[in-house]
């Protein structure tokens, strides 16, 4: 039997996107809203769709709350694609800030509506349905794709992707594609860091009405931490010559989506988020313990001693006594070398299938990618989004994008697997 060929897979790729379409829409009439909902019937419906497709798969994991689907198709020799999504999705939070359920999947001329189209079911049907489109067309693949669909990103990843990675489920991969959602024009290829900052501070506590002469005020005395804070943010990122390019792309595509002159900045400093401060007890009383909680973030090539160091530094600039801080480590800034093979053939079939330059870029968020970059594994992330609505209210996205995704992944799919 003649092999088939890389346009016939094309061909047939594009007539059934229709398809593709319904199967975003019906992903996102199943609830997964994480942390108060559950995955069941959305992973149920996901392998339902792969056994009819005919594509092995095995559920794994170690909390049943929060299942990961695995499934390979191919040989075991050759290159070697991880497909990578997740199911869960965002509360929907106040329904009354919905112009439409936000489980409805309704499908308008030009959009599908609905929690998670975006974030990330669109995503996650665009790589079903391109393993689907391969599996009937019959092509022999010179490599092997492996699905890996998890359940608990949303909530940091402790039972999904960092636990595939920790348990060898992406051992000798040799590029991973996650199809979060980014920009038509963009394809990530690096993120920042990040840890999380409780500052504390310890005082003496006396009656609120003796305050500022009697006792030690520890809300004041975190204050003039929090104060400078902002310190942080003049540390910059440590790029090699190689990675100049994407982050001058990193830095416009930023004010393009965010609109603020400047806030381009963010991708080559570090941030910090003071998000929670807790202290006192009653305003009666002069308050002897207050916390803050720190959101920081690092640009590549910054590490821990940069941040230890600049904390000591505010600590002791401030003349205060009885501060203490722990840091909880997240990951460092992680990336992909823009010359990888993942990144230059979905660039070239994006660039084919949009008509517009494609830029690698680096984000400055963090998702899973860095867990298959921890195990050294080329990775980036490219899907059909709408920013707006994203982790807020009437998300949606269009059908232009989702149907261009599938195709650029089925497309990127034959080049890397040697089909012509």
């Amino acid at each position: 039997m003649s092999q088939v060929t890389r346009e016939e897979i094309h061909q047939l790729a594009k007539t059934r996107s229709d398809e593709l379409v319904q199967l975003v829409s019906n992903l996102i009439q199943i609830p997964s809203e994480n942390p108060t909902g559950s995955q069941r019937e959305v992973v149920d419906f996901v392998e339902k769709y792969l056994a009819d497709a005919g594509i092995a798969f095995e559920e794994v994991g170690e909390n049943p709350e929060f299942p990961c689907i695995v499934a390979k198709m191919g040989s075991d020799e050759g290159f070697s694609v991880i497909l990578n999504g997740h199911l869960d999705v965002v509360p929907a939070g106040d329904r009354g800030q919905w112009n439409y359920d936000p489980f409805c999947g309704t499908v308008t001329d030009k959009q599908i509506l609905g929690r998670g189209t975006s974030d990330m079911k669109a995503g996650v049907a665009g790589l079903l349905y391109a393993m689907k489109i391969l599996k009937e067309s019959g092509a022999q693949l010179k490599g092997n794709i492996r699905l890996h669909l998890v359940s608990d990103e949303e909530s940091g990843g402790e039972f999904g992707s960092s636990w595939l990675c920790d348990h060898g489920y992406a051992d000798g991969a040799d590029a991973c594609l996650i199809a979060e959602p980014t920009s038509s024009d963009n394809i990530e290829i690096g993120q920042k860091g990040g840890l999380t900052v409780v500052l504390k501070a310890s005082g003496k506590s006396a009656h609120g009405s003796l305050g500022g002469f009697k006792g030690e005020n520890a809300i004041l005395k975190l204050a003039k931490i929090l104060d400078k804070l902002p310190q942080l943010t003049t540390i910059e990122g440590h790029y090699k010559e190689s990675q100049m390019h994407a982050l001058h792309n990193s830095i416009m595509q930023a004010e393009k989506e965010i609109g603020e002159k400047g806030v381009g900045e963010v991708i080559r400093h570090v941030s910090a988020n003071v998000g929670i401060i807790q202290g006192g007890t009653r305003p009666n009383m002069v308050p002897d313990y207050c916390e803050a909680i720190v959101d920081v973030r690092l640009p590549i090539g910054v590490d821990h001693k940069e941040i230890e160091d600049m904390l000591a530094k505010i600590v002791a600039e401030s003349g205060e006594e009885g501060i203490t801080y722990d840091l909880n480590w997240k990951s460092e800034g992680n990336y992909t070398d823009e010359d990888a093979v993942i990144v230059q053939t979905v660039k070239k079939n994006a660039e084919a299938q949009w008509g517009i330059e494609v830029i690698p870029a680096y984000q400055w968020a963090s998702s899973d990618a860095r867990d298959y970059r921890r195990v050294g594994i080329p990775t980036i992330q490219y899907g059909p989004s709408n920013t707006e609505g994203i982790h807020s209210y009437n998300e949606n996205v269009d059908i232009e994008d989702v149907v261009n995704a599938g195709q650029i992944y089925v497309l990127s799919l034959c080049d890397m697997l040697g089909i012509e």
